[in-house]
């Protein structure tokens, strides 16, 4: 089965964190990703821009429109993702368990749905 784990985090704690520890975080992040490759776990994964990036897209009645997201509204916005291989949901919460932002923010877990 394949996961999709979106990791939440606080742009501002990010902001805010002191350089040594952000580079840590970072590190973490290279470490666990080459361990779910090498595991098989892993199938995709990114960081995201910065919550001012995005855009919300609607169409309604055959028109387009965009907005900006209310960053301002949301506290934790989506940093990055991976999309996991795992055998069923716990295993999947193990693996997601040692995503370095579960430490602090957190990771949603969704089941993907496979059409093809």
């Amino acid at each position: 089965m394949k996961f999709l784990c979106l990791v939440y985090e606080d742009p501002k704690a990010m902001e805010q964190m002191p350089k040594a520890k952000l580079d840590k975080v970072i590190a973490d992040y290279m470490t666990f990703t080459k361990e779910i490759e090498k595991s098989g776990h892993f199938n995709a994964g990114d960081g995201l821009e910065p919550g001012h990036t995005p855009r919300t897209v609607r169409v309604r009645n055959g028109k387009v429109s965009t907005s900006d997201c209310p960053q301002e509204m949301i506290k934790n916005t989506i940093g990055g993702f991976y999309v996991i291989r795992a055998k069923d949901l716990p295993e999947a919460i193990k693996v997601a368990s040692r995503i370095p932002g579960a430490r602090f923010g957190s990771v949603e877990i969704r089941p993907i749905h496979q059409y093809r």
